[in-house]
């Protein structure tokens, strides 16, 4: 009894353990590079265009200062991307952190688009505000 409680808790372990992991960022996208916290503020400091793909609420609720908005789930095209960036031009792309998936499918499709110098920034909006960089929000 002990045997089987013990192997049927190990599994449980297995399988939370892997359904996490598909709730996971990627570490890295092809033909971008990732970008850490310190990096990212750097890039800020040096005038960087920063893009949130995030969702209206969330950009409202708190984003980078002076971040374009462009929500992947809704409004994400090439057209609306070469309207705020040029294909030649940096950006730095984030949503919330690793546990979103946004940023690197938005990166994804910028990419095959033609946009040629895409900063992953993995960590996102939820480690720039634990790190007590700037943070805008919108109204009420």
């Amino acid at each position: 009894m002990n045997k089987v409680f013990s192997a049927l808790l190990i599994a449980t372990f297995l399988v939370v353990d892997i359904s996490k992991a598909d709730d996971l960022s990627p570490e890295s996208v092809e033909g971008a590079r990732t970008i850490s916290t310190e990096t990212a503020k750097l890039f800020f400091d040096k005038g960087y265009l920063f893009l949130d793909v995030r969702g209206l609420n969330d950009y409202r609720m708190g984003h980078i200062p002076g971040a374009y908005h462009l929500s992947v789930k809704s409004d994400f095209d090439e057209q609306k991307l070469s309207a705020i960036v040029k294909k030649d031009q940096s950006v730095v792309i984030y949503c919330n952190g690793t546990s979103c998936l946004g940023s690197s499918i938005a990166i994804e499709k910028a990419i095959g688009w033609g946009w040629a110098s895409v900063f992953y920034y993995r960590e996102g909006i939820k480690d720039w505000s634990s790190k007590g960089y700037p943070v805008f929000a919108i109204g009420p």
